[in-house]
């Protein structure tokens, strides 16, 4: 079998990528934290929804470039380095990589907190061990195993939101009239909601509800960064990854704002709770009792794909870390399957599941906030790297598949997010996130420059010092040249060259040389007719 038809049956397709975005996405921040969305905004947080799509769409448009043009298994994290040397690949890195950790260690106890429901006797903490595990070992089976079950577990997300829709289409129009047991009310509230429609009263907080809603809206798109580092499992990356950027994005925008506002046409939003699910919400009052069982099973299976699809990611961003000699040596892993990646992240989250227990709430809920601000921080990063590789580049990095619009929808999707980020103080809970989040760039950079500090006074000391690259056993990285100023791509690729040209140089001369004086000898000698 020649490569080429190894490629066509191995790796990831268009469609498994798309749904393992969409496991990765659609979780708990939507079938839940869309009540405070709804609760800021009103009915306008569809405007906060198209805006969040279009954010995504950009997003994902120059991660998408940057993945045709050259994939690679640390994704962001590597076009970072890249863009802006050394240090910014290292601290994107670590602070995406503990900030999931300690988010996916939150939504193990999410998980758990539901299922305890079902299970009353077995504590919580011995649930999200049991979760954590599984998801981490399940991880071991490889992208072609796990992306077939990711489809699975996103398809129930996706079919439960399409049922909800298409039940309210019915509703409206008359076709169904919902279950038994539903809650007097002084009108129907289907009637509620079409009369606070009909009235005009959209902007209930009018721009400033929009802009207190975008960080929550942001959060019901977060994760859709594993396509680029699945790019590396992927069947043809060059085809491949724009496709299921198109049917990510297409399905998550028609989903999230189809879901709105039919949520707005059942239940009004002066009876939406958060504390509880705004789809539950609407269901109970038209009778179906049994919507919260339901719903439950669907977040559980909603958090149990986001964390599949997450330790997908966190295992690929950590063996791209050692890789690049940013991470211990040990880490530096060469299976198709980054077997040490996947069971150190499954570790720490145990971990952090552990200090969940043994640390009090509030310190534990500081460290989990900065969960939100990490994958915006990465997103920011994502839009710079291309920015500016893009520009040194002189022209788009991979042909039709530039990010439209360049370079205005850089400068516009980028100022958002930092402003998104600055809006965190402004949403309840989420000051701790931003401070964080802070905390954590700060302690991985300076980490960073300190242990550069230290192997500059080392070598000015005599003393010689491994690089990162020469640590891991390889040839120092091609990455190196983004540390220095002034060096373009094309002249790193030159000097490259170049190097490779001056290292082949004098044998090839030598094997001239010699094989001209051979030719000369044998000219000199007599010819007897032997053969």
């Amino acid at each position: 079998m020649n490569e080429a038809q190894k490629d066509k049956e191995q790796g990831l397709s268009a469609w498994q990528l798309a749904m393992m975005a969409l496991g990765t996405v659609v979780g708990g921040s939507f079938f839940l934290g869309s009540a405070v969305a709804i609760r800021a905004a009103g009915p306008s947080v569809l405007i906060a929804y198209v805006i969040g799509g279009l954010l995504v769409y950009w997003i994902l448009s120059a991660l998408s470039e940057l993945t045709v043009a050259k994939p690679a298994a640390g994704s962001f994290r590597t076009y970072a380095e890249e863009a802006f040397g050394a240090g910014a690949g290292f601290t994107v890195g670590w602070v995406y990589w503990t900030g999931l950790v300690l988010a996916m260690s939150s939504e193990a106890i999410a998980a758990s907190t539901l299922l305890r429901g079902w299970l009353p006797n077995v504590p919580i903490p011995l649930i999200g061990a049991v979760i954590i595990i599984a998801v981490t070992l399940l991880n071991l089976l490889g992208a072609k195993r796990l992306g077939k079950l990711e489809s699975g577990l996103a398809a129930i997300k996706l079919v439960a939101i399409a049922a909800f829709i298409l039940l309210a289409v019915l509703l409206v129009a008359g076709l169904f009239l919902g279950g038994t047991g539903r809650t007097t009310l002084t009108a129907s509230p289907l009637t509620e909601g079409l009369r606070e429609l009909s009235r005009g009263t959209w902007f209930i907080g009018g721009l400033r509800g929009i802009a207190g809603s975008m960080l929550m809206v942001m959060f019901t798109y977060a994760g859709f960064e594993v396509l680029g580092l699945a790019a590396a499992d992927a069947k043809n990356p060059q085809r491949t990854i724009p496709q299921a950027i198109n049917r990510t994005i297409l399905l998550l925008v028609g989903l999230y704002i189809g879901a709105m506002i039919s949520l707005f046409l059942l239940v009004p939003t002066s009876r939406v709770s958060e504390a509880v699910s705004p789809f539950v919400t609407a269901l109970s009052l038209h009778g179906f009792g049994w919507a919260g069982t339901v719903m439950n099973l669907v977040l559980v299976t909603a958090i149990l794909s986001t964390m599949l699809a997450s330790v997908f990611g966190l295992g690929r961003m950590l063996r791209s870390l050692g890789d690049e000699g940013h991470a211990p040596e040990w880490m530096h892993d060469k299976m198709a399957v980054p077997r040490r990646g996947i069971l150190v992240s499954g570790a720490a989250m145990l971990a952090a599941l552990g200090l969940g227990v043994l640390l009090p709430q509030n310190v534990y809920l500081f460290l989990v906030s900065s969960g939100g601000f990490t994958l915006l921080f990465a997103y920011t990063l994502i839009l710079l790297s291309h920015y500016r590789l893009r520009r040194r580049n002189g022209h788009p990095l991979a042909g039709k598949y530039g990010l439209r619009g360049f370079p205005y929808t850089s400068w516009i999707a980028s100022v958002s997010l930092v402003a998104i980020m600055l809006s965190m103080p402004l949403i309840p809970g989420q000051g701790s996130g931003l401070a964080a989040g802070i905390l954590l760039v700060l302690l991985f950079g300076g980490g960073y420059a300190l242990g550069q500090a230290r192997r500059t006074k080392g070598t000015a000391d005599g003393h010689p010092v491994l690089t990162p690259s020469s640590a891991a056993g390889r040839e120092p990285a091609t990455l190196a040249w983004a540390s220095r100023a002034g060096y373009s791509i094309e002249m790193a690729e030159e000097l490259t060259k170049e190097q490779a040209r001056e290292q082949t140089k004098e044998p090839a001369e030598e094997r001239l040389g010699a094989s001209a004086d051979k030719r000369r000898i044998d000219e000199r000698k007599p010819d007897t007719g032997k053969r």
